[in-house]
């Protein structure tokens, strides 16, 4: 079972999504483990304090090392050890996460992921700990927890067990550096549109190529940036 634990002043938050989501579903089917731990409970004086002022001066908090420290090598405990754990920290400064992180992210067995807040974390969290720094985009939000389970999200649910078919998560948007296709359900018309007649006919190499042809049509049309990806690496190969 792979072993996921998070570090948050607010837990609540994660569980609210964890219980909403796929993710539950996987924790049901022991596919995952959650630990939820809230920094809090490692804060210093009877205030719980787990941020102060930045040396140096300047506006903002940083959350503290020491509560860092001791939430991190409790979560260790709890995933099974510090051997072979990845410690995630969501930063402006890391790499961008993307499907190919999720994908290998997805085969690892026990990570722990520290949520910031306010200005960040005590530098020396990062140069102790932290062994992978991600970040969704050239923007900032107020806590780290939404771009957290962004990332656990889109990696739990790539784990074997967690969807009824991992096809369907293998032929996601991405997959293959492309967008994914259209997609149609009933009925199949509705104000005049109808549902391409390729898909009702039943020849699945044809419906295949449709799909493929569609994949390059958008990406191509969408996300150029991704298309000339896409390209590169085609002829790379």
């Amino acid at each position: 079972m792979i072993q996921i634990a998070v570090i948050t002043p607010v837990p609540e938050v994660i569980d609210t999504l964890i219980q909403n989501s796929i993710l539950r579903k996987a924790v049901e089917k022991n596919v995952v483990e959650f630990h939820l731990i809230n920094l809090r409970d490692f804060g210093k004086g009877n205030y719980r304090q787990i941020d102060d002022s930045p040396f140096g001066g300047g506006s903002g908090m940083v959350l503290m090392a020491e509560p860092i420290f001791k939430a991190i090598e409790y979560a260790m405990e709890l995933v099974g050890g510090p051997e072979d754990v990845r410690v995630i920290y969501p930063s402006p400064q890391g790499k961008t996460w993307d499907q190919r992180t999720a994908e290998e992210t997805s085969q690892q067995k026990k990570f722990i992921v520290i949520c910031g807040h306010y200005k960040g974390i005590d530098e020396r969290v990062i140069e102790k700990f932290v062994t992978h720094e991600y970040s969704l985009g050239d923007f900032v939000m107020t806590g780290g927890e939404i771009p957290a389970m962004v990332m656990l999200d889109s990696a739990v649910r790539l784990i074997p067990g967690t969807l009824n078919t991992l096809d369907s998560a293998l032929t996601d948007s991405f997959s293959q550096d492309l967008l994914d296709h259209p997609h149609y359900t009933q009925p199949r018309e509705i104000d005049g549109l109808e549902v391409p007649k390729v898909l009702l006919g039943g020849h699945h190499a044809n419906i295949e190529a449709w799909r493929q042809e569609k994949k390059e049509e958008r990406t191509k049309e969408k996300r150029p940036d991704l298309w000339e990806k896409f390209e590169k690496l085609n002829e790379s190969e």
